[in-house]
């Protein structure tokens, strides 16, 4: 096959594990909006929502290994960026209109990302009825810890979701507070679109979110998942 143009870099997102070349190759950003109750409510939401779901573009990943420092740069248009800590779901294996008791089995792994918003453009796009990409879909916009093999990470119900701006905490909640869970929104998704390998999956955020400014160091965890570090930087 000939192209007029050089293809693109692939988007990939490291692997935690004993290779360091392993990677996992990214074809989709969804992400489900207001998945947690206090967040519902702080959001303006009555906490208990159907879910909606919003993408980014694979490219929005920001990709930091484990015990590294990423570093983002502050994006252009918005004086509001804030941040939003959630636990990612890899899938490994596509499907349709998957069962929630089958889901599981789709998934390859799990990683802690940010859902970095502009919020002021968020708002503006709600106000007028408009699409939230600006908002949303910018580049640098999902930074992600190395993806661990479901094999290896241990979550259940009073597993920490934690993010501290500046050695402050920010946001501390645990996955059991999901108003949908994993199962869920995995069945919900691909009712929506047919999931497939390579397809990530951002759960929501916990209440807490707020502003961030160049200079900030954001450090975010889920227990037996791994660890994020990033900081702000001017462009």
């Amino acid at each position: 096959m000939s192209h007029v143009l050089t293809p693109p870099p692939l988007a990939t997102v490291p692997v935690a594990g004993t290779d360091p070349q392993a990677t996992f190759p990214v074809r989709r950003i969804y992400c489900v909006g207001r998945n947690y109750v206090d967040h519902q409510i702080e959001m303006g939401g009555s906490g208990r929502e159907e879910p909606f779901f919003f993408m980014k573009p694979a490219d929005a990943v920001l990709p930091v290994r484990e015990g590294e420092t990423g570093t983002m740069h502050y994006p252009g248009l918005t004086k509001d960026l804030h941040h939003e800590v959630e636990l990612v779901v890899a899938i490994g294996k596509g499907g349709r209109d998957i069962a929630p008791e089958q889901a599981l089995d789709h998934v390859w792994g799990y990683a802690v990302g940010l859902d970095m918003t502009r919020r002021d453009l968020q708002g503006e796009a709600k106000k007028l009825g408009r699409p939230w990409c600006t908002g949303k879909g910018f580049d640098e916009s999902a930074p992600i810890s190395p993806i661990r093999a479901a094999s290896e990470c241990y979550l259940s119900a009073a597993t920490t979701i934690a993010l501290d701006v500046n050695n402050a905490k920010r946001q501390h909640s645990v996955i059991g507070k999901l108003i949908w869970s994993v199962p869920e929104i995995i069945a919900k998704v691909s009712q929506a679109w047919d999931l497939a390998p390579g397809d990530l999956i951002f759960t929501g955020t916990p209440e807490g979110v707020a502003k961030v400014v160049p200079g900030d160091v954001l450090a975010a965890r889920i227990d037996g998942v791994g660890s994020l570090r990033v900081q702000l930087v001017e462009r």
